[in-house]
């Protein structure tokens, strides 16, 4: 087993084990990349301060998220192809997630079913939903995850129209990979990749096929999920879903105060402060650049998460001393998934909690609880001063 320091580590394997269309799936944003690239380098303007001649002894990261323990305030976020990563992929990091003791959550546009993570694991996970025209399918996939045991619904709202991804056009994106002479070259020189992929039946979208009308086959599929992504999605339908649901609910990819103090009136039980990882509105500020103003909005009426940019226990960390509740973290699992597969995944969260928890003590904090903005030096344009 190679030695693994950090999540950098984990993604070069990723990208020497798994094929280019999906390495480039996990690692890649919308037209120019911008905020996609900001989103990770913006975390890197804000320093750390160090505190000396303190007892570091005994430290705490734990907590909670919606009322459930936490090892850390960190949950694997949902993203779309996990099962193409590595062969069952979805299960993989769901069972990483719950030995590690941190919720999963398991995307609309994954590989493996809900019902297949279900059956693979021992509790209740994170449902993530995109909002379809087809309401009868909406309908039926919030049954499915409620007769699922998911204790909460995490609601997507900056993907009613898709943004363009170049690698993916180019890469002809698909589950399974089309079968093109440049694709099979390159899926030749993932030997262990390949194997996994002929020893499982997990190969397409299990949420969709077979549940969706008219949707029995990869050919049924890409013109299904082309024409369903709705773009009337807005206040009024967000309020049928959560009537439908009757849970918990997340709501994921506010990126503005205002739209962060109507989610909060709106009763959200959170909501992830997030520009999808910089794969839809290319040009909008970083999640972490957004996140104080946010916070100024609607602390302590609703727990607010980030999503967008973590690679590191010191960015949970920078993150949460700014206000954050807690962080969902995406491509950092993915790498390890793809690295390593559950294994991968298990490391990249021990990765990520050892930071964490060496920075903490560094600073001069015992409790994770007590982080807050006497930890970090930002800079004063941080936020920028914008017209």
């Amino acid at each position: 087993m190679p030695v693994i320091t950090s999540i950098e580590d984990l993604k070069r394997l990723h990208q020497r084990r798994t094929p280019r269309m999906f390495y480039d799936y996990a690692e890649s944003g919308s037209y120019t990349e911008q905020t996609f690239s900001e989103n990770v380098s913006d975390f890197s303007k804000i320093r750390l301060r160090q505190k000396v001649a303190v007892d570091m002894s005994d430290r705490y990261t734990g907590g909670t998220m919606l009322g459930e323990n936490v090892t850390m305030p960190v949950a694997l976020a949902p993203v779309g192809f996990t099962g193409m990563q590595s062969a069952d992929g979805e299960i993989k990091a769901a069972r990483a997630a719950e030995a590690f003791g941190v919720p999963f959550t398991l995307s609309t546009m994954s590989i493996c079913s809900i019902e297949d993570v279900a059956a693979h694991t021992t509790k209740p996970f994170w449902f993530q939903l995109y909002v379809m025209r087809d309401e009868e399918f909406v309908d039926n996939i919030i049954e499915r995850a409620k007769r699922a045991g998911c204790s909460a619904l995490v609601l997507t709202l900056d993907l009613q129209i898709l943004g363009q991804r170049h690698k993916d056009l180019k890469n002809g994106l698909s589950a399974p990979p089309r079968l093109t002479i440049p694709n099979i070259i390159n899926m030749a020189t993932k030997p262990q990749w390949c194997m996994g992929m002929l020893g499982t039946k997990r190969r397409s979208f299990g949420n969709i096929v077979g549940h969706a009308k008219g949707v029995g086959d990869l050919s049924s599929l890409t013109s299904w999920t082309n024409e369903q992504f709705d773009p009337k999605l807005d206040w009024d339908k967000i309020a049928r879903i959560r009537e439908k649901w009757g849970g918990k609910l997340v709501l994921k990819g506010v990126l503005d105060a205002d739209d962060a103090r109507r989610a909060a009136d709106f009763g959200a039980d959170a909501i992830v402060v997030s520009n999808h990882g910089g794969r839809q509105l290319d040009g909008a500020l970083s999640s972490i650049r957004i996140l104080p103003s946010v916070v100024r909005a609607v602390k302590g009426q609703t727990e607010i998460w980030i999503d967008s940019g973590i690679r590191s226990g010191q960015d949970v960390l920078k993150a949460i001393a700014m206000g954050a509740d807690a962080a969902m973290i995406g491509r950092a699992y993915i790498y390890g998934l793809g690295a390593m597969g559950q294994q991968g995944v298990t490391k990249a969260l021990q990765v990520i909690q050892k930071e964490l928890d060496i920075t903490m003590a560094l600073c001069g904090e015992r409790d994770i609880r007590n982080l807050g903005a006497h930890n970090l030096l930002v800079p004063q344009d941080f936020e920028g001063n914008w017209a």
